[in-house]
């Protein structure tokens, strides 16, 4: 099958096995040998399956237009299932009707499923969220010190990680993402990283030893499965696939910080079980979310 993602930022081209940035979406066209085309500039050339990324700022996009050139037409889910709801009246039954144009719609997690079909959705697939880490290492040693997964906005749920991440006196880090608020600066314990690039996070990523992400937008869940891929104990919530498949010992349900600081302090204090989940989440990664894995799983949902 000859199949091609589209979004705002694409190129209508295939991306290299080695580009720094190989995020989700960038992982699965690597895995399918598919090009990222743009969702208006088409190129001049036919596909089987077109998976449309549907931009979160500008959802006023033209299925018709993307058939076009494409014998199957469906729509991945960006963000969480509910995100189409901050929209505007008309772009909301915009973004809606899409969705029960598309022959069938992927979403990022099991659970998503049943909101897709209530919606009338035709078909809803899980498409799991990959990555690629050709060239990269896992660690090899305990890392030292915390990493939340992302700033203080309800978006990350930053507060409740930097809390449960204050239970263990170690060193705390954090990324700097685009939802930064200005005055995250003034947290004395708290250190920022600079932005990198999708390859230098993931090798800056190997110091650390525990990963905290208590997000309640549940979308790709990729910070948990970039945790797995270290062997790094994540806590999350309940929900997201990545957290459900590759950190089991480690999630609790949302909201639940009481049990989210026990995990922590746990994870600090027994050694024991911090081998126990750092190998379930490495063993969890090579079951799950390997190329060939993933492969697997797009095969048996899609064809």
């Amino acid at each position: 099958m000859k199949i091609a993602f589209f979004s705002e930022t694409g190129t209508n081209q295939k991306y290299p096995r080695n580009f720094p940035n190989a995020r989700t979406e960038v992982a699965w066209c690597l895995a399918l040998d598919a090009p990222m085309c743009h969702l208006t500039q088409l190129p001049n050339e036919h596909f089987d399956l077109g998976i449309v990324i549907i931009p979160k700022n500008n959802p006023n996009i033209d299925l018709n237009h993307i058939r076009t050139i494409c014998d199957k037409v469906t729509v991945m889910q960006e963000g969480p299932h509910w995100f189409f709801q901050d929209y505007d009246i008309t772009n909301q039954f915009h973004y809606y009707n899409c969705l029960v144009e598309a022959d069938w719609v992927y979403c990022h997690n099991y659970s998503d499923i049943k909101y897709y079909k209530g919606l009338g959705c035709k078909d809803v697939r899980v498409m799991r969220s990959l990555m690629i880490p050709e060239g990269l290492e896992p660690r090899n040693e305990l890392g030292k010190g915390t990493i939340i997964g992302g700033n203080f906005v309800s978006w990350y749920g930053g507060f409740d990680s930097y809390l449960v991440a204050r239970e263990t006196n170690d060193k705390i880090s954090a990324p700097s993402m685009g939802r930064k608020q200005e005055q995250e600066s003034m947290i004395e314990d708290i250190n920022y990283l600079p932005y990198m690039s999708w390859r230098e996070w993931i090798n800056n990523l190997s110091q650390y030893h525990i990963g905290i992400h208590l997000m309640r937008t549940h979308a790709a869940g990729t910070f948990a499965m970039n945790c797995a891929f270290h062997g790094i104990p994540c806590i999350g919530y309940r929900g997201l696939d990545t957290q459900e498949l590759l950190h089991t010992n480690t999630m609790v349900d949302v909201g639940d910080l009481y049990e989210a600081k026990k995990i922590v302090l746990r994870l600090k204090e027994d050694t024991y079980f911090y081998k126990e989940c750092s190998e379930i989440a490495k063993s969890g990664f090579q079951k799950y979310y390997t190329e060939e894995k993933w492969k697997e799983s797009f095969d048996n949902e899609t064809y």
